[in-house]
């Protein structure tokens, strides 16, 4: 499925009259997409005049959960999300199989790895996972200020 398709199924509805910047693109689980996930989230926030540090937390924060998917997971392919709506960013990762307890922060600061989710805690205003409700996977999230001149 080529990046940004519009048979990606949605990670994140909006509500009726709702309107909100949303870009997805599913990318293959291998460690090269991590590379991918990034230039595509820099190049569609540019388009969107997300802030600098918005903007370098958000491609930060995708690499990070795409690595995670990639590295943790089961997964043939990974789709991600960028949604824009009422001042914030949030981003989804959604991968196709999961450890049936979630995502964990690392242990500890010596810990070789395991660092990404605490990397994600300090960036983000929030974050959190859910089971993807059709039994597909999870779904790993992180919202931050979108830091733009202009409202989303």
């Amino acid at each position: 499925m080529a990046p940004g398709s519009a048979l990606i199924p949605r990670l994140a509805e909006t509500g009726p009259g709702t309107e909100a910047l949303r870009h997805c693109f599913a990318l293959p689980a291998r460690p090269e997409s991590v590379a991918v996930a990034r230039r595509l989230t820099k190049a569609r926030l540019g388009e969107w005049r997300a802030g600098g540090d918005t903007l370098d937390a958000a491609v930060l924060i995708v690499s990070e959960l795409v690595t995670n998917a990639v590295v943790h997971t089961t997964s043939a392919r990974i789709l991600c999300e960028l949604r824009c709506l009422d001042g914030r960013l949030r981003v989804s990762v959604q991968d196709q199989g999961h450890q049936p307890d979630g995502p964990h922060l690392g242990r500890g600061a010596d810990d070789e790895h395991g660092r990404g989710l605490l990397l994600v805690d300090s960036l983000a205003r929030s974050w959190g996972s859910r089971d993807a409700g059709d039994g597909s996977g999870r779904i790993v999230w992180a919202e931050l200020p979108h830091g733009s001149e202009h409202s989303c």
